[in-house]
């Protein structure tokens, strides 16, 4: 999937409907096949195997990649597509778009575009799918939907202080929970990067 021109890996569980996208830098076979490494300890990491993989043309020369972790791959046909794949692709970019628009931006920096990525990919992960594993997610309203993608915020400088006057705080935009049990956000200090 590509977003204003940066290449994300996207991928969905058949059976338990969890989607990922991961940012790339290239198209190249290894490339691809470090992001599908990097998905599988995900899965891995949660308790479940990965047993069988589907993919476009792309993936034929992974295999050699993927040769030690006893997973079978099944090659889509020429010009032929996965519905669940292009499926979640164009739901994730109705939802990138929908979130583009509420910021009113000219302009959107590679970074933020990113964000935006993940940011949906976190949301469509926390609301479960009908037929997914689990139909309760551990979200606190309260913690994780304080702060919306693009919000200003103020954060304190973790610097040394003197008594002066100075501001302690820097200006930051809120991009996305991070997922912990306290509410932590993600976010980007306009001064830093």
């Amino acid at each position: 999937m590509y977003v204003n021109e940066i290449p994300f890996m996207v991928t969905t569980s058949q059976a338990i409907h969890f989607c990922t996208a991961e940012l790339i830098k290239n198209e190249k076979s290894t490339t691809i096949a470090i992001a599908i490494k990097q998905v599988i300890k995900i899965y891995h990491r949660e308790g479940f195997q990965v047993h069988h993989l589907c993919g476009n043309g792309q993936f034929e020369p992974i295999k050699k990649h993927l040769q030690d972790m006893d997973i079978n791959i099944n090659k889509t046909g020429r010009n032929e597509h996965l519905a669940e794949i292009e499926c979640q692709i164009c739901t994730s970019k109705e939802h990138i778009r929908a979130t583009a628009n509420q910021l009113l931006l000219e302009a959107y920096p590679h970074r933020l575009t990113i964000e935006m990525v993940y940011n949906v990919t976190f949301w469509l992960n926390f609301f479960p799918h009908r037929d997914g594993v689990d139909d309760t997610m551990i979200i606190d309203y309260n913690k994780h939907c304080k702060l919306e993608f693009g919000t200003y915020v103020q954060i304190q400088i973790h610097e040394e202080h003197d008594n002066s006057l100075t501001s302690g705080t820097t200006g930051a935009i809120a991009l996305r929970p991070t997922g912990n049990t306290q509410g932590s956000h993600c976010i980007q200090n306009f001064n830093s990067g």
